[in-house]
């Protein structure tokens, strides 16, 4: 392995780990405001956050470069958006744990969100079946794993599940359509305009949160203060950090390494619940993770 392959792989397991320690940072902060006004926050952050890289890499442009053409790119941030904003929605209220025991229903983890969000790369290439796609056996074995390994995690002795994990279950399913959307969507694009894309689609989900918080959350000051290192964390690191870290490394890094790299963002988020909330999973639940890991590795191996 050459020098730069491997600094792109150090800084994608970088990537992985800000990614996988986000979840303890969500979960943090639902302790103090609702989870659309968190992720309001936080994207709002994260859009900003891209606006120093967007300027040092239009600095970097041929003169006169055309770029994308800006209505296609609004239409296209807003779809991404849209798919953004209710894969983060789903997994934002599945990790509340204060407001959702105002139900009496029961909160995913950290660790365990992780894991289960981490199905969309599984789910991924399912799904190209509808696009005429021809998934190969690594995603059917793999998919097999992931389902065995959710079931082992999240399914109980009396075949119930917690109202969390299911949000975030669903959510994954959108995490897969977003993905689907962007490789509809990027192509063509050079780096700058796939990150003006990427600021978009932020933009847009933060507007959709904020407004869905205005209407069903209550938000004060005292309440933001609070979460603000979580929403720091989620919205400078998660998204602004970490993203120009993927960007910078996947340039030298191959396909393969890449995917499985980042894949271990689920196994960060187990070990930040662990040392930083205490979580703990069980046997059984480990087991669960571990094949659902190998799931989605074998995925990406022979996809």
């Amino acid at each position: 392995m050459n020098t730069r392959a491997l600094r792109a792989d150090v800084l994608l397991f970088l990537t992985a780990a800000i990614w996988g320690l986000a979840f303890v940072a969500q979960r943090v902060g639902m302790e103090h405001v609702g989870p659309l006004t968190f992720n309001g926050i936080r994207f709002a952050l994260g859009a900003l956050a891209l606006t120093p890289l967007i300027m040092v890499l239009e600095k970097r442009r041929a003169p006169g470069f055309a770029g994308a053409d800006r209505k296609g790119m609004a239409v296209g941030g807003l779809l991404l958006g849209l798919a953004l904003f209710a894969g983060a929605t789903l997994q934002q209220v599945g990790l509340a744990g204060p407001q959702l025991a105002e139900f009496g229903l029961e909160a995913s983890t950290a660790g365990k969100a992780g894991f289960i969000t981490g199905l969309y790369v599984v789910l991924v290439p399912l799904f190209g079946l509808l696009l005429a796609q021809r998934p190969g056996w690594g995603t059917w074995v793999g998919a097999g794993l992931a389902v065995v390994g959710m079931y082992l995690l999240s399914v109980t002795a009396d075949l119930t599940i917690s109202f969390g994990d299911l949000l975030v279950l669903v959510g994954a399913f959108f995490w897969a359509g977003h993905v689907l959307l962007v490789g509809k969507l990027s192509p063509g694009l050079d780096g700058v305009d796939a990150i003006k894309l990427s600021t978009v689609q932020f933009a847009a989900c933060a507007v959709l949160s904020l407004f869905g918080a205005v209407v069903t959350e209550e938000i004060s000051l005292a309440g933001i203060m609070g979460a603000a290192p979580a929403i720091a964390y989620g919205g400078l690191m998660s998204v602004g950090v970490a993203y120009t870290l993927q960007v910078v490394a996947q340039r030298d890094a191959q396909p393969a390494h890449a995917a499985i790299i980042l894949s271990l963002e689920s196994v960060f988020a187990a070990i930040g619940g662990w040392i930083m909330l205490g979580e703990v999973l069980t046997t059984r639940g480990l087991v669960g993770c571990g094949l659902m890991l190998a799931g989605m590795v074998l995925s990406q191996l022979r996809p």
